[in-house]
């Protein structure tokens, strides 16, 4: 069968259909995923085909921030949600027999499918459907409101998310002749699959029969990649560090916040890799290295910490390596992920971006780095790893080839 992967976003959004996209590449299918043209490096060093959907998310970040007003910063984004949009059509329009469609892309991915008569099955990293157990990702605050409060919170993000893209979907719609107005939010798009583990967000029972928790979908490794040699020195060369990046947060912030990571980690007595990220994060210093991309699998679990923005991705990498989180989320579903580490007893109290200081950053790695976080990282860990995330997709698509007489 062949597989239309559509992803947009940051490397986050990307790198976990990396690894999906190969178990379904090793099942016999031919594979291809659009995404932003800066991933097609990875995704190609990952055996995946690319298509090439416009934009570069690390522009409208710089350009919504160098706005003057909520209008402009509105503008912005629908240029770029149009131009998304006719990227989505026209990769689909390529030819597929199935579109597996992360979240934020969904609806162009829905309204796609239903153009070139494709089937479109949900792939999302966080949860996106509204609940009583728990507020969604992105609901401003991480605590819980209650059933009621939960569930009417979810709903409202998920409508004013609907109501972003409302004019965008129905231009789509009349370019690819279809009425202009769409189905239900959720209509075409069955089944949905989660990437994340049940033991980290267990699958709430108010949730429709055909969305499920299917596990993590851990990024493939670049079959080319080794370790540069001057980490594998500095690691080598002392106890382990502890990991500090921000992936895709505070662009153009790397200097000020180079200058903190450093004092904090003198303060917190310990070693340090620093991963540039878009902020351009650097630090300098005898117990300090400054790398560049590193997959994640194969760094995290010779650190003794990982300081993260709760990237979904991130997140669930650093579960993955059985080592304590300390999580400074900054925005989107990022304070959800940190709520959700401590609540798992594998990270300590989340540090707000905005109270970051190099004291504040000293304390938590302190915190972080005690022995109670890394045994409970431990175990969940080798739970974890018990779990096959891709598996439920792989056999609901070999349904779908049998039911097709492949």
């Amino acid at each position: 069968m062949r597989i239309l992967i559509v992803t947009a976003g940051s490397r986050g959004d990307v790198a976990p259909f990396t690894g999906l996209g190969r178990r379904l590449l090793d099942a016999g299918h031919q594979v291809t995923v659009a995404a932003h043209p800066p991933f097609a490096g990875l995704i190609a060093a990952c055996g995946l085909e690319h298509r090439p959907l416009p934009g570069d998310p690390q522009e409208l970040i710089r350009a919504r921030t160098a706005a003057t007003s909520p209008q402009d910063a509105r503008a912005v984004t629908t240029d770029f949600l149009d131009r998304l949009a006719d990227g989505v059509a026209a990769a689909v329009a390529e030819g597929t027999d199935l579109i597996l469609t992360a979240f934020g892309p969904a609806a162009l991915s829905r309204t796609a499918g239903e153009a070139f008569a494709t089937p479109v099955v949900g792939a999302y990293l966080a949860p996106s459907f509204a609940t009583a157990e728990f507020p969604l990702p992105g609901v401003p605050g991480a605590d819980d409101l209650g059933p009621d409060g939960n569930l009417a919170a979810g709903r409202e993000l998920l409508a004013r998310a609907q109501a972003l893209q409302a004019g965008v979907v129905s231009g789509l719609r009349i370019r690819l002749g279809l009425p202009a107005v769409p189905p239900a939010p959720d209509a075409g798009i069955r089944p949905v699959f989660h990437g994340f583990s049940p033991l980290v967000v267990p699958r709430p029972a108010d949730w429709p029969a055909r969305v499920e928790v299917a596990g993590y979908w851990w990024p493939a490794r670049p079959s080319d990649w080794r370790p540069p040699a001057e980490l594998v020195d500095f690691l080598q060369a002392g106890p382990p560090p502890v990991f500090i990046g921000f992936g895709s947060m505070a662009p153009g912030q790397g200097a000020e916040l180079g200058e903190l990571v450093a004092a904090a980690v003198g303060r917190a007595g310990v070693r340090a890799v620093v991963q540039a990220g878009w902020a351009g994060l650097s630090a300098a210093g005898d117990d300090v290295l400054a790398i560049g991309d590193v997959p994640h699998d194969w760094l995290f679990p010779r650190t003794a910490a990982v300081v993260h923005h709760a990237g979904a991705g991130t997140a669930g990498a650093g579960l993955r390596a059985g080592v304590p989180a300390v999580p400074v989320p900054v925005m989107a579903d990022q304070p959800f992920w940190a709520a959700r580490l401590h609540r798992l007893g594998v990270a300590p109290r989340p540090l707000p971006f905005p109270e970051l200081t190099a004291d504040s950053l000293a304390e938590a790695i302190t915190a972080g780095t005690a022995g109670p976080h890394r045994r409970q990282a431990a175990e969940l860990a080798r739970r974890i790893g018990a779990e096959d995330g891709a598996a439920a997709v792989l056999a609901h698509i070999g349904a779908m080839c049998d039911g097709r007489g492949r």
